[in-house]
């Protein structure tokens, strides 16, 4: 995609040097993960993860897709922390806050080099990924799968073409991430998406989720995740300026979904309950749904307006 090719090569490029490799994981269903960059030049609209990017005193909207962290030596530490006598070769999920296979890896190779770091000292590991990039180490994830254990995650929020140009100007298209679950199914690297995030009037009809879940089951997924978008501080404020920019017919409906930081329940129950019909007709397995899950659901986050909420269309 031009637009995804332009973006990675305007983006700016920080080295720097990390003190920690491994980072722990209250609250998720993996103790710790790893992330060799920060900012993504994917620019999804939607990422939960666009907040970080405060901690340096960047933007949370354009900055996180422009100005990227490379951690230069994040491989070096992380040989060492998995050689320390008290490491427990627990699971350690990969891309958990930025893309790990997004453009930039081509050349630094951080991520293979992370891969490497985990099979060699026998730590189960999980990758997720909008990157078709993964396949270049089909061979490393192969010796995860049959060594201590190793599964890949495609994001795949959507496979219709209008939303996907709208909410991820800087992706491969579906249909490239479509092609990487099949070589990395028939390599017997076992392979799972995530509809992840269903966003409200734009990716979440029942017809348009049927396309996305079947797609991934014809290409060998094994199994599906999903989750509604949730909206944090920075990502609610990017997410919908880019809503009355583009969308702008939709505010009104977004903001009585959103009273806070989750959609509101019945909302999310309806989704819940097209999901695992999707399922179980695909012959899917289960994957927890992430971050709600995991990150609580505050009651704050439902009001009257949302219990009658149904949004059958994009």
């Amino acid at each position: 995609m031009i637009e995804a090719e332009r973006r990675a090569d305007l983006a700016r490029y920080q080295e720097i040097q990390c003190r920690s490799a491994l980072n722990a994981a209250d609250g998720m269903p993996f103790r710790w993960t790893l992330n060799p960059y920060r900012g993504c030049t994917h620019g999804c609209h939607y990422c939960y993860a666009r907040r970080y990017h405060r901690q340096f005193e960047l933007d949370a909207g354009d900055d996180f897709a422009s100005v990227i962290f490379v951690k230069r030596n994040v491989v070096e530490v992380l040989r060492r922390e998995l050689d320390r006598p008290s490491w427990r070769r627990e699971l350690v999920a990969i891309g958990t806050a930025t893309d790990a296979y997004q453009p930039i890896e081509g050349s630094y190779r951080l991520t293979r080099g992370s891969l490497e770091a985990l099979v060699r000292a026998r730590t189960p590991l999980s990758v997720v990924t909008k990157g078709p990039m993964v396949v270049r180490d089909i061979d490393v994830l192969r010796d995860a799968a049959q060594g201590a254990g190793g599964m890949v995650y495609m994001s795949l929020p959507t496979v219709d073409e209008s939303p996907w140009t709208a909410l991820e100007p800087g992706t491969a298209h579906p249909r490239k991430r479509l092609r990487a679950i099949e070589a990395l199914a028939r390599a017997g690297v076992p392979v799972g998406v995530l509809v992840a995030p269903i966003v409200p009037g734009f990716t979440s009809a029942p017809a348009q989720l049927e396309r996305t879940v079947r797609a991934a089951a014809e290409h060998g997924a094994q199994s599906i995740g999903y989750n509604v978008m949730h909206l944090p501080p920075g990502t609610r404020e990017h997410f919908l300026r880019f809503v009355d920019t583009d969308a702008p017919e939709k505010r009104a409906a977004l903001d009585r979904l959103y009273a806070g930081v989750y959609a509101g329940r019945p909302f999310r129950d309806q989704v819940k309950l097209v999901m695992e019909r999707l399922r179980q007709r695909y012959g899917l397995s289960h994957r927890p749904s992430l971050p709600d899950a995991a990150q609580g659901d505050p009651a704050t986050s439902q009001g009257p307006e949302q219990g009658a909420f149904t949004w059958d269309a994009a």
